[in-house]
C-alpha cells in the first residue's frame, strides 16, 4: 500500500476528521505562527474556537494571557492580538496563552479528536514533513481557510511540506492536492506578499506580524501537536519521551511528550 497525502481547505471541508490519516493544521498568518512561537519560548497555549470557550479555559489556568481576534480586531477584554510578533517579544512566559482566531483556532479545535494532530506554518514545516515521513502513511494538510478562501501563504506551507513528502515516496490522492504542489511547492516565502491575508495586515498597521512571518522560515526544529486541548512538543526521534518545565496551574508541570 502506497503513502499518500491531500491538501484541503478546512471552510471548503469542515469535516476534518479522516480515519487513519494524521491531519497537519496550517494558519500561517497568524494562528498556528502565533502558537507555535509560543511554545517554542517556552509558554503553554492552549487554542479555543470561540470567545466564550475562551472564558471557560481562562478558568481553568492561572493569570492566564488572553490573545486573540475576531474577523482581525482584538476580541474584547484581551490583552493581545493573534500576534506571533508580540508574543515572541514577551517576557511572561509563567502565564499560559489562551489563543483565539476567526478561522486558525476553529481548525484546529475541529481536529482536536484526531488520532494526530499536528500545527504547522513557515517556522518548522521541514521538521514537519521529516516526522511525517517517519510516522505516518496517510496524510491529510489543511489550511484554515479565511472568508472561504484557501489563502497564499496556507496553501505554500502545505506545498512545501507536501514536496518533502513526495520526494520521500508519498501520493498525491487527487488532482488539486497536485495542483497545489505544482504551483505553490518551490514558491518563495514572500510570495504570499499578495494575499489578502498580507494586505489586511498592510492596511490594519500590523506588519510587524507579516515582518516576523517572512523573517522566521524553517527556523525551528521541533514538532508540534494538540494534547488534551494544549499545544505541545513532541520528541521527534519519536523513541523517547521529552519533558518541558512549563508553568500555568499554579505550580511548575511536567509534560510529558508520548513516544509515537
Amino acid at each position: 500500500m502506497r503513502n499518500k497525502f491531500i491538501i484541503d481547505c478546512f471552510q471548503e471541508n469542515p469535516e476534518v476528521r479522516r480515519d487513519g490519516y494524521a491531519v497537519v493544521a496550517i494558519d500561517v498568518i497568524r494562528a498556528t505562527t502565533t502558537a507555535i512561537t509560543a511554545v517554542a519560548g517556552g509558554r503553554r497555549c492552549f487554542p479555543v474556537p470561540t470567545a466564550e470557550a475562551a472564558k471557560l479555559v481562562q478558568r481553568k489556568l492561572v493569570n492566564a494571557l488572553m490573545a486573540g481576534e475576531i474577523a482581525g480586531e482584538m476580541a474584547e477584554g484581551f490583552e493581545v492580538n493573534n500576534s506571533p510578533a508580540e508574543i515572541s517579544k514577551r517576557r511572561d512566559l509563567e502565564r499560559p496563552l489562551v489563543l483565539l482566531s476567526s478561522s486558525g483556532t476553529k481548525l484546529i479545535h475541529a481536529a482536536r479528536e484526531c488520532d494526530f494532530t499536528y500545527l504547522a506554518c513557515f517556522r518548522n514545516h521541514s521538521t514537519v514533513a521529516e516526522h511525517i515521513i517517519g510516522h505516518h502513511t496517510r496524510v491529510t494538510l489543511i489550511g484554515a481557510g479565511t472568508r472561504g478562501e484557501f489563502r497564499e501563504e496556507d496553501q505554500i506551507c502545505c506545498a512545501w511540506i507536501a514536496r518533502e513528502l513526495i520526494a520521500a515516496g508519498y501520493e498525491p490522492e487527487n488532482e488539486r492536492t497536485s495542483s497545489i504542489v505544482e504551483q505553490w511547492g518551490t514558491a518563495d516565502a514572500d510570495a504570499c506578499l499578495y494575499s489578502k491575508s498580507a494586505e489586511y495586515l498592510r492596511r490594519s498597521g500590523q506588519t510587524q506580524d507579516l515582518d516576523f512571518t517572512l523573517e522566521h522560515v524553517n527556523d525551528l526544529p521541533h514538532v508540534f501537536m494538540m494534547r488534551d486541548g494544549e499545544v505541545v512538543a513532541v520528541a521527534d526521534s519519536g523513541k523517547v519521551e521529552m519533558q518541558l518545565s512549563l508553568p500555568g496551574l499554579g505550580d511548575t508541570r511536567q509534560i510529558v511528550i508520548r513516544a509515537l
